[in-house]
């Protein structure tokens, strides 16, 4: 090899060693996953919707995840890609060009119910929240009703439809007219748990909706629950995937749970 072709065939592999070693440690975590899959679900779950995402796509250009999923890159982003199938996973990234998180959505009603997944956080500021919404209900912003976020140090659970998607509520956000008192209540609307969720490693991860509280499980060991008024609504209708840098996600299940009467809950303490 020339010195000019060795120092091309350099200069690239610095390039890409990046994309090369997040595929790689993709492809090993699958391999290692057995270890993190989530729990069989409870009896008399109904399975809705299932995707492994093993499969591909026509071209590279624009999104085509498939199975039913749709994504905000048309409006958001100039119809860029932003999601990918790779190595048997989906692979959600933010374009230069977006101006909004990127959403992967799938209907999925329930009101009880079960979900369950795999996901893989490249780095330190990376994260993944799962939204649940109900767009035909208009007295939220963009039928936001609750959401499970999770961060490289932190599980966040949060009532979105009681909180800060109100729409009297986020009306008065935008134009900082909130009370005292609003204030005060927005801060009962999100708990948030302290736990260490290591990136560039594969995790499973469990949410539990029964009644008005939300239980989540990470690596089947229990992060925490919260219980709020707006976690109750009848139907959740859609499921939203939201990463505002990057995520992976794998072996998703959505379960519907039967409903049964609650005792109440205390609300969790978290950090």
């Amino acid at each position: 090899m020339n010195p000019l072709s060795r120092t091309a065939f350099v200069l690239t592999i610095a390039i890409f060693a990046p994309t090369f070693a997040l595929t790689a440690q993709v492809a090993n975590g699958q391999q290692a996953a057995d270890s993190v899959l989530p729990p069989a679900p409870p009896a008399g779950a109904k399975l809705l919707f299932e995707d492994d995402f093993e499969r591909s796509e026509s071209q590279e250009t624009s999104d085509e995840p498939g199975n039913g999923w749709t994504t905000n890159s048309k409006k958001r982003a100039a119809g860029n890609k932003q999601v990918d199938l790779k190595d048997g996973a989906l692979n959600i990234y933010i374009h230069p060009a977006a101006d909004h998180g990127v959403s992967v959505v799938h209907d999925a009603a329930f009101e009880n119910g079960l979900i369950q997944l795999r996901f893989l956080l490249p780095e330190k500021s990376s994260s993944l929240t799962l939204d649940f919404a109900d767009q035909k209900y208009k007295k939220v912003h963009a039928g936001h009703l609750a959401k499970v976020a999770f961060k490289t140090s932190r599980v966040e659970i949060a009532d979105l439809k009681t909180g800060i998607f109100d729409k009297e509520i986020r009306d008065a956000r935008l134009k900082k007219t909130l009370t005292d008192q609003q204030q005060a209540m927005l801060k009962t609307k999100t708990m948030k748990f302290k736990h260490n969720i290591a990136p560039g490693v594969w995790h499973s991860a469990t949410i539990k909706i029964q009644g008005d509280t939300i239980a989540v499980s990470v690596n089947q060991k229990s992060i925490g629950e919260f219980s709020s008024p707006g976690i109750a609504h009848p139907t959740k209708r859609v499921l939203r995937l939201a990463v505002p840098k990057q995520a992976w996600v794998d072996d998703l299940k959505v379960y519907a749970l039967p409903t049964a009467p609650l005792s109440p809950s205390p609300q969790a303490t978290g950090q």
